[in-house]
């Protein structure tokens, strides 16, 4: 199965993430793609991969505010086709926040929406990734087994 690792990182903890969700996919031969949402349009997610990896951190502490560079990708996920496809979505946050980690929230939504099928449940971290890699490690096995399993 063919894999897009796709983030919108602006401290560098979501880049982090995706680096280390890499790593676990590629370990469990899951062909991966990691691009940052600046280097992404729209029609990245119209290419044949079966499996798509969110990753967007939350600011905005009275409304859920996306990374302002995954923001427009959201905003055109309505016109993207999920049927059959998975999706796994994580972000990074500050749990002092209102609303803590809601763009993961959002982005979840909008995929379910679009038919995604979300067997895994989101992975939201509080405060620096590298504290908990070996919670993101774990989160990252359980979506290689679901992409092998497919």
């Amino acid at each position: 199965m063919k894999a897009l690792i796709l983030f919108g990182s602006t401290t560098g903890n979501t880049e982090y993430t995706a680096e280390v969700v890499q790593e676990v996919l590629d370990k469990n031969k899951v062909e991966t793609t990691l691009l940052n949402a600046v280097d992404a349009s729209l029609e990245v997610m119209e290419k044949d991969f079966g499996l798509f990896v969110f990753g967007c951190s939350t600011w905005g502490d009275d409304d859920i505010e996306l990374q302002e560079d995954f923001e427009p990708l959201y905003e055109g996920m309505d016109k993207v086709s999920f049927d059959g496809k998975l999706v796994a979505t994580f972000g990074c946050g500050d749990s002092t926040y209102t609303h803590f980690c809601g763009a993961v929230d959002a982005i979840t939504e909008k995929a379910q929406a679009g038919g995604a099928k979300i067997d895994v449940s989101p992975l939201k971290i509080d405060g620096d990734p590298d504290d908990v890699r070996d919670e993101i490690e774990d989160w990252a096995q359980k979506v290689a087994d679901l992409a092998k399993a497919a």
